[in-house]
């Protein structure tokens, strides 16, 4: 019998178990192993029903997704699947954790199902760029129905047990999965239930067989956020599928729709922006075993938006949090900004009625700074200016306890310098959350010269802990993410002045799949800061300071680049913004051309790529892949295109560094050259990913 699935009788019981830890995975072993016992236990008279169950921590939690791109090993899980649903005698999957992809299919075939109420049950394939090859498209909506089916499937996300006993997913929630599981079968002999083989059962798609809108407007719900993705609207198609054809011919049009989205750039990109999330968890240069410290509460100073959010996050995650404030009534709108968030959250269904009150009492709001004293992390989210930073980390060395982690949210400013103020720098990190702070995932991990191990690993544990995804990088100037995107800052404004008009630009970036464009987000921001942190400098941005001058703020004063009609956050081109830029070149004694949109494109994505390899030369960022991490999860890059060095690799490096010196010459800016670590892969024909293989090789 196989190492890693074993059959054992207890009786006329026989029960399979799969060991394959971590997760069970559905590797060629774990596969050939389900088939050779089932086979054993089908052939053994004195088994009269089966149970197919885990051991860990959880049921098969899908693919081997190691497996991908390699030669198919054999048994096909298709096969596996075949030989479970034929078995004469009644099979049930007793779950437990999760499962999820080929392993929900698998519990799909077995002709009964049964879970503790902690599982969760998905089909989570379309987050890879995949949608499920193994019969989930056509058993699943036989199940559940089309709609619940298209929920799962199209959206990706797991449903809990009782969600899936409510719609016929699970016959019984059960205390332990395998006792539970044996408890069913010998229920079913004793009862002599005939099995049900899903296959056979149309039952559930009748109503949209009738009425084929029941799935179509489930499909249109689902699709309504998939702009330029395949995988979803593949994945649609395949459950329509089940409505429309016979079981096997429903299959056989599924397998081909797995086939062509495995081999897709999408799908690539998405499967490798997975890899670069996990990746991400790996901190370079911290000694193995270095353990985290505890983290039983945390303070946040600043109760402004970023406060607020990072509190919620913390919240959400269970973890108590002291809020301190500087007085009283900015603490209270703080907290009551928070409470009407959870609220509105609770009243679209999106978190149960009773979390927003279970929320905010984890929320222990707090005038003054010394009530930091009980914290085991302390974050401070108060105005971005040097000196301020600087004092509050000197009030911090007075009231916080020894060892406490002591981290600022900035967004650019140099914690070296920060640290300076206290005298535990060991202790001094960097937590850049991102705004919304508790919906976005990114939180920039920063690194400062003295930052102990084991504070940054506790930086990173608690990320993923409150569900972000953390990116450990180096102190500059901007960081990861701003420092890039400073760069294509430069280009949008440079290209005013030489002919192309706001929403040309925006409309070339958004189409490239970034949620809005540099002047839609200026607007959203307000362009105001900018204006002020100008004007500190003795900077001057004729066409944004002219916009300013005009009290054109952005979307606060329905006026920026773009013009916003009352109560909509919709922008909407303004003759008037065409005329002021018009006129200032006519003043500054510019010319306009004709700029086409592959210049844009060029000009708003290369210069990004080429600062992300002076932030890989400079060590500012361990690999490509964690440079793809915060722009995946901090600033919308689409992930159908992996990210903008996993996207530069495809483009080809050569033809990005030519370009590069080409803008460079034609535009007479300097920062456009090709930094040397581009310069030289190119000249290598080598690509980003190969830094990253090489490192590993190492």
């Amino acid at each position: 019998m196989s190492e890693v699935v074993k059959l054992e009788r207890h009786d006329e019981v026989g029960i399979v178990t799969v060991n394959s830890p971590p997760v069970n995975a559905l590797s060629a072993a774990v596969r050939g192993g389900i088939l050779e016992c089932i086979k054993a236990a089908v052939a053994d008279p004195a088994i009269k029903g089966i149970v197919l169950t885990c051991a860990g921590r959880t049921f098969i939690a899908g693919a081997d997704i190691t497996e991908f791109g390699k030669p198919p090993k054999p048994p096909a899980l298709n096969d596996v699947l075949s030989e479970i649903e034929n078995s004469p005698k009644p099979v049930v999957a007793a779950i437990h954790g999760t499962a999820l992809g080929g392993g929900l299919e698998v519990a799909l075939a077995c002709h009964f199902r049964v879970a503790v109420k902690e599982a969760k049950l998905g089909l989570p394939e379309v987050k890879l760029g995949l949608l499920p090859g193994a019969g989930g498209t056509q058993r699943l909506p036989r199940a559940v129905g089309p709609e619940l089916a298209v929920k799962m499937i199209v959206g990706g996300d797991p449903i809990g047990a009782a969600e899936a006993l409510k719609n016929g997913l699970i016959e019984e929630i059960v205390e332990g999965p395998a006792s539970g599981g044996e408890a069913f079968v010998r229920k079913l002999l004793a009862e002599k239930r005939p099995l049900r083989r899903l296959r056979d059962d149309d039952s559930k798609l009748a109503a949209a067989k009738a009425d084929r809108s029941i799935f179509t407007n489930a499909v249109a719900a689902m699709t309504k956020k998939s702009r330029g993705l395949e995988a979803p609207f593949a994945a649609a198609d395949a459950v329509g599928y089940a409505i429309d054809l016979p079981f096997d011919e429903g299959l056989k049009k599924e397998r081909e729709g797995f086939l062509k989205l495995v081999t897709s750039e999408q799908s690539k990109a998405q499967r490798y922006a997975f890899f670069a999330e996990r990746e991400a968890n790996k901190i370079a240069g911290v000694p193995e075993g270095t353990k985290g410290r505890p983290v039983n509460r945390v303070a946040i100073l600043g109760a402004g938006t970023m406060g607020g959010g990072i509190a919620m996050s913390f919240a959400n995650a269970g973890i108590p949090v002291t809020l301190i404030e500087t007085a009283e009534e900015q603490l209270k709108r703080g907290m009551g900004i928070m409470q009407k968030n959870w609220e509105a959250t609770a009243a679209r269904g999106g978190i149960p009625a009773d979390a927003p009150a279970k929320r905010m009492a984890l929320i222990d709001g707090k005038v003054g700074i010394e009530n930091v004293g009980d914290a085991d992390l302390i974050i401070e989210a108060v105005f971005e200016t040097m000196a301020v930073k600087k004092e509050v980390f000197g009030k911090l060395d007075q009231y916080a306890k020894p060892g406490a982690v002591l981290a600022s949210n900035t967004s650019y400013l140099n914690i070296d310098e920060i640290a300076k103020s206290t005298k535990r720098p060991q202790d001094v990190l960097g937590m850049h959350f991102f705004s919304p702070a508790n919906v976005m995932k990114l939180c920039e991990i920063v690194r400062a010269d003295k930052t102990a191990p084991d504070a940054l690993v506790t930086a990173v544990t608690i990320a993923r802990k409150i569900a972000k995804v953390p990116a450990v990088v180096g102190v500059c100037d901007g960081f990861v993410g701003n420092r890039m995107l400073a760069q294509r800052s430069k280009q949008s404004e440079k290209l005013l002045f030489e002919g192309a008009l706001p929403q040309q630009v925006d409309a070339v970036v958004t189409k490239f799949g970034m949620p809005m464009g540099p002047f839609a987000m200026g607007d959203l921001a307000g362009l105001d800061i900018g204006w002020r942190s100008r004007k500190d400098r003795g900077i001057k941005s004729e066409i944004a300071d002219a916009l300013c001058e005009a009290g054109r703020f952005g979307q606060k004063t329905g006026k920026g680049y773009y013009k916003y009609e009352a109560g909509s956050r919709a922008p909407m081109p303004d003759p008037e913004v065409e005329k002021l830029i018009d006129e200032t070149l006519l003043r500054l004694g510019r010319k306009k051309r004709v700029v086409s949109d592959e210049e844009i494109l060029e000009r708003m994505m290369y210069p990004m790529v080429n600062e992300g390899a002076k932030i890989l030369e400079e060590g500012i960022a361990a690999r490509p892949s964690d440079i793809d991490v915060v722009w995946l999860y901090g600033y919308g890059w689409p992930i159908y295109r992996g990210g903008p060095m996993f996207w530069a690799d495809s483009v080809g490096l050569k033809h990005i560094a030519d370009r590069l010196a080409f803008y460079a010459k034609e535009t007479n800016d300097p920062s456009l050259e090709p930094a040397p670590l581009l310069k030289k892969l190119a000249a290598e024909g080598k690509t980003f990913a190969s830094l990253a293989a090489g490192s590993k090789a190492a």
